[in-house]
């Protein structure tokens, strides 16, 4: 029954309830005022028994008294029931069930209303906006429990470090909304206060035997600001310009804090625009592999390419993959652009001579798909690609984030006949326990050792050490960024290595790479000038 109607029927019931009463009240004195003394003298044996009529209509007004008592009970209680369910109704409405905190729907609102009562003081609002860093991950590995968990604490420890007055409001999964109350011309006192939460947020928060530990990336606007063009925005507008703040303290690192600066709107403006031109790249197959020669640098012969991703976008031009890649990860398209990079790079490759083998880096976030290694196999199937010359080159921060996941993937590709090296060898901290327990067929050192091969004796010396470990483990070394003579001369005197690097020339595009290995005569007998040449599979296009 609509809500309308309904108390329509009850303000209905009420009128004629009243009415009843009313009745029954001027009836019962009226009747009683001359049944009552007959009944009593009656009784009293002084005179005749009353009127049998107005006896019966004295019983029926007490009947009605009676009816009308009990239904002013049952409204009391009707009422009383009708308000406990209303203010659960609102408080469900605008609280958040987990938390306890206001939700999306009433937090913005309760900021306006602290704003707007400050108006004419020398207070003014900061609006915090706070996200935990990988929460997705939280609640990957260790179960939404816990995640729920690590959300009732950080609830919790918002509302003990934040003022008295204060607004926390929990506005999307793991996104809160925060206002407090702060002196114009004491910015320091909110900082401090964001610095503490910070501190009590990344304090471990333990459920059934597990721990994690959480961090936070925070922005911050503030109202009446001067350096703003609008001084005086309203509460969503603080939100908005506190999210931007916070999604650039999220780039930065974690547990940090920015202030609303207004050159950051155009960037998360920009930002938008990369991420829309992303997904609707992949879907217009605009992301194409480049290949980078791999040197044998005893014999100096090729012994292999690497695929670097491309992006031939036609608003951003040729776009290199420290732009896109990082933004691919984070709105989770990094596994789609992947598969129809590497699904083409299988397809080139079979072209090559079946000495040459091809390399492929694949990104921490696609190790965290159980399915990965399914999937890399569904590809060479497609492809009819050998898994020999297949290597797969994983970072060395990917050991750290699930060793056990990564562990799982690494021998089911090895199983498969397929190569595992560990890329930017160097850069992070593997321990030799590591690097026994899994089994890797390759380690390349990072660039930025090589880079500095020639002018300084510290890199020197640890690429010496490096390229020894690797004799020790009996795991061949791959030297990137090798781009001068003399760095080259160098690695050449510390044993057998392979080496790439902008000395034997730039990546190349498919159709390049492919005009030089025919000028080599390293073509398949089936790729080689007068074949005609092997359809490339058309990529499997999904929704961006």
């Amino acid at each position: 029954m609509p809500v309308q109607d309904s108390k329509i029927g009850t303000a209905r019931r009420d009128v004629i309830a009243l009415g009843i009463a009313i009745s029954a009240v001027i009836l019962f004195v009226g009747t009683g005022g001359s049944v009552m003394p007959q009944v009593i003298r009656a009784w009293m044996g002084w005179g005749s028994p009353p009127d049998v009529l107005l006896a019966n209509a004295l019983l029926l007004n007490i009947a009605l008294l009676i009816f009308g008592w009990r239904r002013y009970n049952d409204l009391h209680r009707e009422v009383a029931e009708r308000r406990i369910a209303e203010e659960r109704a609102r408080e469900l409405a605008e609280r958040d069930a987990l938390t306890g905190c206001l939700n999306r729907r009433s937090g913005p609102p309760a900021i306006e209303a602290l704003r707007q009562s400050l108006l004419g003081t020398r207070r003014e609002i900061a609006v915090l906006m706070i996200d935990l860093d990988n929460f997705k991950q939280i609640n990957d590995l260790n179960g939404h429990q816990m995640g729920d968990t690590v959300l009732v604490s950080l609830a919790h420890r918002l509302r003990e470090g934040l003022p008295e007055g204060s607004v926390v409001a929990r506005i999307g999964g793991d996104e809160f909304a925060c206002a407090m109350a702060f002196d114009r011309d004491d910015r320091a006192d909110v900082e401090a206060r964001v610095d503490q939460l910070i501190r009590s947020v990344s304090e471990p928060v333990e459920c059934n035997q597990m721990r994690v530990d959480a961090t936070v990336s925070i922005g911050l606007a503030q109202s009446g600001a001067d350096y703003l063009q609008s001084s005086d925005p309203d509460g969503e507008v603080l939100i908005h310009r506190a999210d931007i703040a916070m999604y650039h303290a999220k780039k930065r690192g974690r547990n940090r804090f920015f202030w609303f600066e207004p050159q950051m709107e155009d960037e998360l403006r920009f930002r938008s625009e990369l991420e829309n031109g992303i997904r609707q790249g992949i879907a217009a197959d605009e992301f194409v592999p480049y290949y980078e020669q791999q040197i044998d640098l005893e014999s100096g012969k090729l012994s292999g390419f690497e695929m670097l991703a491309r992006w031939h976008s036609p608003r951003f031009g040729l776009v290199s993959p420290e732009v896109f890649i990082p933004i691919a990860e984070e709105i989770d398209v990094i596994g789609q652009l992947s598969e129809g990079l590497i699904r083409r790079a299988l397809q080139d490759a079979k072209e090559w001579d079946p000495s040459l083998s091809l390399s492929v880096n694949i990104s921490p976030v696609q190790l965290r798909d159980p399915w990965f290694a399914q999937k890399l196999m569904q590809l060479l199937v497609e492809s009819g690609f050998p898994p020999a010359r297949l290597e797969i080159e994983i970072t060395e921060s990917c050991l750290h984030e699930n060793i056990g996941a990564v562990r799982s993937i690494v021998t089911s590709l090895k199983n498969q006949g397929i190569q595992i090296s560990l890329d930017d060898f160097g850069t992070g901290y593997s321990s030799l326990a590591q690097l026994r327990s899994l089994p890797f067929d390759r380690l390349k050192i990072d660039r930025s050792f090589i880079a500095e091969l020639a002018s300084e004796t510290n890199c020197r010396d640890l690429v010496e050490a490096i390229v020894s470990l690797g004799k020790g483990l009996r795991l061949p070394v791959t030297a990137e960024g090798v781009e001068s003579s003399e760095v080259l001369q160098q690695l050449q005197a510390m044993g057998q290595l392979k080496g790439q690097g902008y000395l034997y020339g730039r990546p190349e595009d498919a159709e390049a790479t492919r005009n030089r290995l025919a000028a080599q005569n390293l073509l398949a007998t089936a790729a080689a000038p007068g074949k005609a040449r092997p359809p490339v599979a058309e990529p499997h296009r999904k929704a961006g």
